[in-house]
């Protein structure tokens, strides 16, 4: 079970950039998927999840309207479409699955099981 994440990058305040989450050894179908994130000297913070068959997806306040969570079922992969990006999104960004029951444990780093290796994303002014 494997998780690669990637699409990060240097994009101006504005721009977007569109983060992938590969799964090999495993389908997406009936895991739960979410992205967080770490900025330095700050803990990890839920970003985003979406549950199984690609419904229920939940945001943080500080994205909500500007990023959007997919799966494409047939790839086995996530993404997390982030536009309008901010100086305050810059971190590196952890996608993450689970397959637990998918209540509202969704937003706690501890719920999900395996985890990417992280993909960093600057925003500049």
């Amino acid at each position: 079970v494997q998780l690669q994440a990637s699409g990060g990058g240097l994009v101006h305040t504005g721009g977007s950039l569109r983060l992938s989450c590969s799964a090999s050894g495993f389908t997406l179908d009936w895991f739960a998927v979410a992205w967080f994130r770490q900025a330095p000297r700050k803990e990890r913070e839920f970003v985003a999840s979406i549950g199984y068959r690609n419904r229920d997806s939940s945001y943080a306040d500080s994205v909500k309207g500007r990023f959007t969570i997919s799966k494409d079922m047939a790839a086995d992969s996530a993404s997390l479409q982030m536009n309008s990006l901010k100086l305050e999104d810059t971190a590196v960004y952890y996608c993450a699955v689970a397959r637990g029951p998918y209540g509202t444990d969704r937003y706690r780093s501890q719920y999900y099981e395996y985890w990417g290796q992280g993909t960093q994303v600057t925003v500049s002014s």
